[in-house]
């Protein structure tokens, strides 16, 4: 299954699938409908994408006006894909691929501010929680306009419960599911979101 950007500078252009079976790449979508979430806000943002796979979410993220975004992925073959898929978008300049431990990276303190941080891990192994627990635990990671978005399969959805962050939306597209977390004292906009 081709996939591509969907909207933005760079709507239309077809991106590289990583070889192998390693990622599964989120569907249009699902992607689309982030991204109505997420509406303006991504304009100047810093969007971090962990086990970013070909780099589709944080590639969308730079079409649509982020003005930076930073590619996690521990996959060999997926850090080639996505310096590819970087370059046909043009958009190199504006990314930085780390071959890193999502976990890893989230147990150290951040090197920019981000607006949001995307995780979208292998499936079934609970990576997510494990990540999302590591944030939780590492207050230098949270701040009050830092959004934190989930994407697993409905079966791995469990009760949580943080130290520092909650729950505010979850939308569910067949087989994907989005989770958005933020710090636990926001008090979220009076208006509901869209998507």
């Amino acid at each position: 299954m081709p996939i591509r950007v969907i909207a933005g500078t760079a709507k239309g252009r077809k991106l590289k699938l990583v070889p192998g079976d390693s990622t599964r790449p989120i569907m249009d979508k699902v992607k689309e409908a982030l991204f109505n979430i997420i509406g303006r806000n991504i304009y100047g943002a810093v969007f971090l994408d962990l086990f970013a796979g070909t780099g589709s979410v944080g590639i969308e993220a730079l079409s649509r006006g982020a003005a930076k975004a930073v590619f996690v992925d521990l996959e060999r073959n997926a850090i080639q894909t996505i310096q590819d898929n970087l370059t046909a978008t043009k958009f190199s300049e504006k990314a930085v691929v780390k071959r890193a431990d999502a976990l890893k990276v989230v147990s150290q303190a951040p090197d920019v501010h981000y607006d949001f941080v995307y995780i979208a891990p292998p499936q079934y192994k609970n990576l997510w929680l494990d990540v999302m627990k590591a944030l939780d635990a590492n207050e230098r990671w949270i701040t009050e306009d830092t959004q934190y978005i989930v994407q697993i399969d409905p079966s791995e959805e469990t009760t949580v419960e943080f130290k520092h962050l909650k729950a505010t939306d979850q939308r569910r597209y067949g087989n994907t599911l989005l989770w958005f977390f933020v710090k636990n004292d926001v008090v979220p906009d009076e208006k509901p979101l869209e998507g």
